[in-house]
């Protein structure tokens, strides 16, 4: 199993998943396209999860050999995408008029 199952598995994910589309319900908006973009924002998470856990396994900063063959040190390109990651989640939320609700706790249950 690879690490965005293992991240589907996590009661975070389930719990976001399952507070997403209760607020749906309650405002009437529980029709496919907007369900459809609860999945969207839901892969917008494990790739978020994924970029922090690459940022906290390797750094901001990582270092590798350029095309000249000196070493070089260069920005972590998961902090870039985490952060496009995060701004088009909460586009997705807008677009669908909800905010998460409660709190998660971290994903150490996986």
């Amino acid at each position: 199993m690879n690490a965005s199952e293992k991240m589907k598995r996590t009661k975070a994910y389930r719990q976001i998943k399952a507070s997403l589309m209760e607020q749906l319900e309650r405002s009437g908006n529980d029709r496919p396209h907007y369900i459809d973009l609860v999945e969207d924002y839901m892969k917008l998470y494990v790739i978020k999860e994924l970029c922090a856990r690459d940022i906290d396994e390797r750094g901001v900063v990582i270092r590798g050999v350029g095309s000249t063959g000196q070493k070089v040190e260069k920005r972590n390109d998961s902090v870039d995408m985490m952060q496009k990651t995060n701004q088009q989640m909460i586009k997705l939320l807008d677009s669908l008029g909800i905010k998460p609700e409660g709190d998660f706790g971290t994903d150490e249950d996986m």
